[in-house]
């Protein structure tokens, strides 16, 4: 397969060649494999991209009205917006994964025992109540005891609670997903208020069926792409593919050779066009090979220190081709746009949809400069 064909099937099949039809919220973050939402905004901005007339409002009602989507702790232990159907998949997939080795000594790290305790205690806390970080601590602690909340994890600005170590754990077993903020404070509740037989439910497939979504929305891919994406061992990775053997068949992109689903044939579209993508979109984090994603002067120019997703991305026929920044004030937002070459204008007529199209999911009337972008990665 050639890149131009293999960019082609993943826009196509993200909703990124045309908008979803008959599609939501739910629809969308299931093509992507998960919206990453450490920036909301950016998750609004990336499930909003591929469908048609949803904005900000829609998305949010979808997460916290209608409970289709969930906000919680996805691939890397990262948050990501879910679909909530596919919610016990993703826990017994990601809880599947063998955990990494510690990274704090031992006098701040948490016993087996003292983990599970935490667990369970975050559990009976959230059952039905929507906490911030402050009140599920007092929580614990209560259930637990007093060494739960030793001031011990290094923070950004202090110290965190020795408990928090296993926060995104909490996440990916099932027992705590975000609530909607309290003001601006984050609250925490329990995402068996969304789905009420989460406890109960039996995945034992799970690791090869998310396995199987990657590859049809990423695919051609490696086990080392796979672990790459998951954050997890590349033997264990490894191991998953040959577990599902005989339903891969190998492909050679441009020189490297990778896997993909049997009979699962490209479709004759191309990714054609401009868009933009906001910060850690999944597309330009999840798709490999990243040397031809990124050509040499996108990769000096949008990734830090190898990463993808702290700077939103121009694409342009698939292939990073610029980085882009938006700045709201009230009811306007004010987007710069930085492409590596000179835009045609063909392309530049594409760019100003995109830039309407985003000020609609945003709610706000947007601006177009085109010029240096002088802010750095995730700012």
């Amino acid at each position: 397969m050639t890149w131009a064909e293999v960019s082609g099937r993943r826009f196509a099949r993200q909703g990124l060649t045309t908008p979803m039809a008959d599609a939501g919220p739910a629809d969308a973050a299931a093509a992507m494999c998960g919206a990453h939402a450490q920036v909301q905004s950016a998750a609004e901005l990336s499930i909003g991209l591929r469908l048609t007339g949803v904005t900000q409002s829609d998305i949010r009602a979808a997460l916290w009205t209608e409970r289709s989507v969930v906000k919680t702790f996805g691939p890397r232990g990262t948050v990501h917006l879910l679909p909530s159907r596919d919610l016990p998949m993703w826990c017994a997939a990601l809880s599947a994964i063998p955990p990494a080795r510690s990274p704090f000594t031992d006098d701040v790290r948490m016993t087996t025992d003292q983990t599970e305790a935490v667990l369970a205690a975050i559990a009976d806390a959230l059952v039905d109540a929507e906490l911030t970080i402050d009140e599920l601590t007092s929580a614990i602690v209560e259930r637990t005891g007093s060494w739960a909340g030793d001031l011990v994890m290094p923070a950004f600005q202090g110290m965190w609670p020795r408990w928090r170590q296993a926060l995104s754990l909490a996440g990916t077993r099932g027992v705590l997903c975000y609530g909607p903020n309290r003001g601006r404070t984050v609250t925490y509740t329990s995402p068996q208020r969304w789905i009420p037989d989460l406890a109960t439910a039996d995945s034992p497939t799970a690791p090869e069926d998310l396995l199987r979504r990657y590859l049809t929305a990423y695919g051609p891919a490696t086990p080392e792409h796979y672990a790459r994406w998951l954050n997890a061992p590349p033997t264990w990775s490894a191991k998953l593919f040959e577990s599902v053997d005989d339903e891969l068949e190998s492909v050679e992109v441009e020189g490297t050779l990778a896997w993909q689903l049997v009979g699962d044939d490209a479709p004759t579209v191309t990714a054609e066009g401009v868009r933009l993508l906001p910060y850690f979109d999944a597309y330009a984090v999840a798709g490999q090979p990243r040397s031809l994603l990124f050509p040499p002067r996108a990769a000096e120019r949008a990734l830090a220190g190898g990463q993808a997703g702290n700077f939103p991305v121009l694409l342009v026929d698939g292939t990073v081709a610029g980085v882009w920044h938006h700045r709201r004030a009230g009811r306007k937002v004010a987007i710069t746009v930085e492409p590596l070459s000179p835009l045609t204008s063909r392309q530049r007529r594409g760019l100003d949809e995109q830039v309407d199209r985003v000020g609609e999911i945003l709610e706000a009337t947007a601006a177009l400069t085109v010029g240096t972008v002088s802010v750095g990665p995730h700012a």
